[in-house]
């Protein structure tokens, strides 16, 4: 796996996800970070966006996931997120994502926050 990487820190989306009914009621911020493992030689040598991953675009896939159909757990989320990546990507050798949810309630407690982190590799009989 190469060690260039493409990073997109701190996309803060509105979501219904998780088993409580309040947080499918009320909704809450999630706070997504992608870590995208590609080569960028390509690009950097020719200031070609063709030859990279459009950050915009990733940017938006993860927006609709969130701010999409409710699941129950964060892992879902952070799984959809890493498919979009590599099934849309093609350049992309593995993604890391991680999903937080800032200020969450458990019984009569409130943490700073949960997260979830994956690391997905494109599976290599597929490229």
């Amino acid at each position: 796996m190469t060690e260039d990487r493409i990073l997109l820190e701190g996309m803060i989306f509105y979501g219904r996800h998780g088993t409580l009914p309040a947080e499918r009621d009320l909704g809450q911020r999630f706070v997504v970070d992608v870590e995208i493992y590609c080569d960028l030689r390509p690009a950097g040598l020719s200031d070609d966006l063709t030859k990279t991953v459009d950050y915009s675009e990733v940017h938006r896939q993860a927006r609709e996931i969130v701010e999409g159909e409710p699941v129950n757990l964060t892992e879902t989320v952070a799984e959809r997120i890493a498919a979009a990546v590599l099934e849309r990507h093609p350049p992309v050798e593995a993604v890391r994502v991680r999903v937080a949810k800032p200020e969450v309630r458990l019984e009569d407690t409130v943490l700073a926050g949960s997260a979830v982190e994956i690391l997905r590799r494109r599976d290599p009989n597929t490229a």
